[in-house]
């Protein structure tokens, strides 16, 4: 590989890996032939785990893989493996726990040592080449545990075996058992609200994640009766985040993170996973408040999916933008110098914008002073007060302003978009878009939800195995098995698509994807769910059983799949689901109340098992109006797990509804406009008042429907 000639990465599927195949290092994919060659070799194991939007991994691959004489180093001591954490989370998940016990620090890239037989006993994230930043550079790390592993074997093997077994001990939750306690989504909203950040909004200190489930959660929470203050912590943290250079000001869509408190300063990557859940929160947020900021930020993320982030034409969802186009860059395709807006505008709009994103000479980004991130500083009452304008002229000039600053934007060279479809994320996203769709009035969020799951349906999903990880052209490589993330979120999806089509075909499959989970994914003995099938090919290395309860960053899948559990509970009336999601939040009962606002999945699955689903039917014909005022009184309260039903004398001769359904409500007249509110086995009296019908929604929590 020094010769200048591409290695084996050359022809994966994951643009990752393909970055890497100029680097003058004989990388593996992950793989039996990694192992078996290093116990061939009698080598150690150079592991690297990124990602294409990770900004570090790009550095790390300059100063030190693309060094030849690093790469030497490597070449000559180490089987080297490469590996991307988006294709491949279940290697990612255990390293990441391994290496977090070694260094007491996670993410990318992952560095780790192996044993041949893939045990880690070494590790760490991004090192330099050299030592610096109080690090120990890395062609020293790697001669240092390639002269271990020869001559201190013994001590490498023991420590790889203590480590697996701690990992092991950790990564399934052994005696995280107890009684389930519908308690705990209190405790959780208590431990979220204490880390709260009265000035900023959000939770914590630097650097600052959005915790979507934690909003949610928050959200329902008040609905149900909470405090004034809850409200205020949700849609404060929202605002303070739709404000922020978090969020891109011009095209929209959210940023990964901030790394101030202020939400002002983002790492500048852009993923489908938060943005789906974010989209939601933004949908939870305005329907609860009515803020329109929010309902503009949730039409923002819309806007930048269609433009950037879709397939439009096949559907699909992509998976993410980079954060920068070139390793010199630190988010300058997003940020501005106060020349670059004053070239883009004219003199009276640039005196408005300036004022708006607060742009000056001075800007907040260390590699380059003079680059803003865009925020938004300033209201238009408060510019009208200083340029001697009028609210509404200020407010048209912001609106022209950002136009011309986004059209300027364009040329400029644009960070990668990386077009993998991920099974977990499109069903994600699916979600959201349909939860769009109902609430903002949004039928082409609909049409193009339906449009990906339909793609879903043909590209990736087999009625013995669920569904594969990846879909599209890179499905090419081969069926990539799904985890469990793939089967709950997809299950989800298809459920929220049956409640919008009242189409047989999508319950159906969510079913189906609920009984592969129950046969192939279940721990029997302890209650929960792998994150492997127990027919998915062997993983190799730390292939340690794993049952994912954490919400970090997606939903934890244990919760996602308490709550797909109930939910096809509340539809087909069939106890074993219901047993099944009991038996999931009971396996962590004992210790979902430590992880607090990471466990806010957990949450919300413990509320709509103690609460039982909502499921408001909505009967009249195809254009009564009161019907359709019923349905958009019903899709403007957010409750969570709420399944609103559009049912026409049409729709129910085509599609009957499941049993569990059709058994718990009375003798029903299609024909006439009215609501009937269900909890689990039981109905509330029909409603024809839209507006009783929101303040019965708002109020409804565990206690006993009658009909």
């Amino acid at each position: 590989m020094s010769d200048g000639t591409a290695n084996r990465l050359k022809e994966s599927a994951s643009a990752y890996l393909r970055s890497a195949a100029h680097q003058p290092i004989d990388w593996h994919e992950w793989g039996e032939e990694v192992f078996a060659r290093a116990r061939a070799e009698d080598k150690p194991i150079l592991l690297d785990i990124g990602a294409v939007w990770c900004h570090w991994c790009h550095v790390i691959d300059r100063e030190s893989y693309e060094n030849p004489q690093i790469a030497a180093v490597i070449r000559e001591h180490f089987v080297a493996v490469k590996v991307d954490r988006d294709e491949r989370p279940d290697v990612d998940a255990r390293y990441q726990a391994a290496i977090s016990a070694i260094s007491g620090q996670g993410g990318w890239p992952l560095t780790g040592f192996l044993t041949p037989d893939g045990m880690p006993f070494f590790g760490g994230t991004y090192f330099p080449p050299e030592d610096a930043m109080g690090r120990p550079g890395f062609k020293r790390i790697l001669l240092a545990m390639a002269e271990a592993y020869q001559t201190r074997r013994a001590d490498v093997n023991r420590s790889a075996e203590a480590l697996r077994d701690a990992v092991s001990q950790a990564e399934t939750f052994r005696g995280a058992r107890g009684d389930f306690d519908p308690r705990v989504a209190g405790e959780i909203v208590d431990s979220a609200v204490r880390m709260y950040d009265l000035r900023n909004g959000g939770f914590g200190r630097s650097p600052k994640f959005p915790h979507p489930a934690a909003l949610d959660l928050i959200l329902e929470c008040y609905q149900t009766g909470g405090e004034q203050a809850l409200r205020s912590v949700a849609e404060t943290s929202l605002e303070k985040m739709a404000r922020g250079g978090v969020y891109d000001q011009l095209a929209g869509g959210f940023h990964r993170y901030s790394v101030d408190e202020r939400w002002l300063v983002p790492h500048f990557e852009k993923m489908s996973y938060d943005n789906s859940e974010l989209l939601k929160n933004y949908v939870h947020g305005f329907q609860v408040t009515g803020n329109l900021l929010l309902r503009h930020t949730a039409e923002g993320i819309i806007t930048w999916v269609d433009q950037v982030l879709s397939d439009r034409a096949r559907g699909g969802f992509y998976a993410s933008q980079d954060a920068d186009y070139s390793l010199d860059d630190d988010g300058d395709y997003f940020t501005w110098t106060l020349e670059e807006l004053r070239a883009a505008l004219l003199p009276e709009e640039a005196q408005v914008m300036e004022l708006h994103y607060d742009v000056g000479a001075a800007g907040e980004m260390h590699h380059n002073p003079a680059k803003n991130v865009l925020w938004m500083a300033r209201e238009a009452a408060e510019i009208a007060g200083k340029t001697g304008r009028t609210d509404e002229e200020v407010k048209r000039i912001i609106a022209r302003g950002r136009e011309k600053m986004l059209a300027a934007r364009l040329p400029r060279p644009t960070p990668y978009v990386d077009p993998t479809l991920y099974v977990s994320w499109n069903a994600m996203f699916a979600s959201a878009y349909l939860d769009a769709a109902r609430v903002l009035g949004r039928d082409e969020c609909r049409a193009f939800a339906l449009k990906t799951l339909d793609r879903i349906l043909a590209e990736a999903w087999d009625p013995e195995r669920g569904f594969a990880h990846r879909f599209g052209a890179q499905a090419s490589a081969g069926w990539l098995p799904g985890s469990l993330d793939d089967q709950v979120c997809t299950a989800l999806a298809m459920l929220d698509a049956f409640e919008v089509t009242l189409s047989a075909k999508y319950f159906e499959i969510a079913e189906k994807t609920l009984q592969i989970l129950l046969e192939k994914y279940a721990d029997s003995g302890s209650g929960g769910f792998f994150d492997r099938a127990t027919d998915a090919p062997a993983l190799g290395g730390l292939d340690v059983p794993r049952k994912p309860i954490q919400d970090s960053p997606t939903p934890g899948s244990n919760s996602l799949a308490a709550i797909a559990l109930d939910r096809m509970y509340g539809f087909t009336g069939e106890a074993k689901y219901q047993k099944a999601a009991r038996q999931t939040l009971e396996a962590f009962a004992g210790i979902a109340g430590q992880f607090g606002l990471f466990a806010a999945s957990y949450g919300l699955a413990a509320v709509l098992h103690a609460r039982h689903t909502l499921q408001v039917v909505v009967t009249g014909e195809a254009e009564d109006p009161l019907a359709a005022s019923l349905e958009a009184a019903a899709c403007q309260v957010y409750r969570f797990g709420k399944a609103v039903l559009r049912i026409t004398p049409e729709s129910l001769a085509r599609n009957p509804l499941p049993a569990g359904l059709a058994q718990t409500l009375p003798p029903l007249c299609a024909g006439v406009p009215r609501a009937l509110v269900c909890i689990g086995t039981s109905c509330h009296p029909p409603v024809e008042d839209p507006a009783q019908l929101k303040a019965m929604l708002c109020g409804l929590s565990a206690g006993a429907a009658t009909v």
